[in-house]
């Protein structure tokens, strides 16, 4: 591995590169009138469809492969399930013990435009941790891949970057819904893709002798847990009640099959 400063610094541009994407999906989530419902319905369809797609085709394998470094196949298996179990529980939990009269998920609460407010900046939040989290031992593998090979770097580096654009809507079209500010919507989708390259900084300096095949697996199968709870119990439900029924269904599969040519791509 040359761990030279130019390609060092290589593979950290790399790394900033991939993760700057979320921000062009920022941009497009503004680009359209946040009081569309047409358009916020099929757009949380389409984040929904994002998530769960590549929690299903991306990230749990990569969670399965990491543990098949150390672990049998079926060990990896059993420990990947357990991890996106883990993934579902902790997010409920938190879910949970947020008061009813404040959780934006007990849609009954939603009479007022301030409650409708809350729902989709929690919403916002929550997408945008996720991602962020799903981002950051991804930002690793990306600058440790460019430190052994650029080329496979640079591949890798434009195939993240093709699917971290539909990653970026997922996060600023409820920020944007919430506050209407374009510019707070932009921010949050440019911070959940900073988390690559914070994620290739601080791994490497500070995490990486204990970021083993066994850690990398369980954060990748907590996180598509995770990612799949916060679409099911948020983003499908919050589409269905702000747009109608086939919209939000149109917006599932469309983020399915983006997200299924971004991988064919790499």
């Amino acid at each position: 591995m040359d761990l030279s400063t130019s390609n060092i610094v290589f593979a950290f541009m790399l790394t900033m590169l991939a993760g700057l994407s979320t921000t062009i999906g920022g941009f497009i989530a503004v680009s359209f009138k946040r009081d569309n419902a047409a358009f916020l319905s099929i757009s949380l369809g389409f984040s929904a469809g994002v998530m769960i797609y590549v929690s299903f085709i991306e990230i749990m394998p990569k969670a399965v492969d990491s543990l098949m470094k150390v672990q049998s196949a079926t060990m990896a298996e059993f420990f990947s399930v357990v991890g996106f179990f883990l993934g579902v529980a902790l997010i409920a939990i938190i879910d949970k013990l947020v008061p009813s009269e404040v959780n934006p998920h007990e849609f009954s609460s939603l009479d007022s435009e301030d409650a409708k407010k809350s729902q989709f900046l929690r919403m916002g939040f929550f997408t945008a941790l996720a991602i962020a989290i799903h981002n950051f031992p991804e930002g690793l593998a990306t600058f440790m891949s460019a430190l052994e090979n650029p080329a496979v770097g640079i591949s890798i580096t434009i195939a993240i970057a093709i699917h971290n654009i539909p990653e970026g809507i997922a996060v600023a079209v409820p920020i944007y819904k919430a506050t209407g500010k374009k510019r707070k919507a932009i921010l949050y989708a440019f911070l959940s893709g900073m988390a690559e390259p914070v994620g290739a900084t601080v791994g490497f300096l500070l995490l990486l002798p204990f970021l083993t095949p066994t850690v990398f697996g369980m954060i990748f199968s907590l996180v598509a847990g995770i990612m799949v709870f916060i679409s099911i119990d948020e983003l499908l439900p919050a589409a269905q009640k702000f747009g109608k029924h086939h919209l939000s269904v149109y917006g599932f599969v469309a983020g399915m099959a983006v997200m299924a040519i971004s991988l064919l791509l790499t």
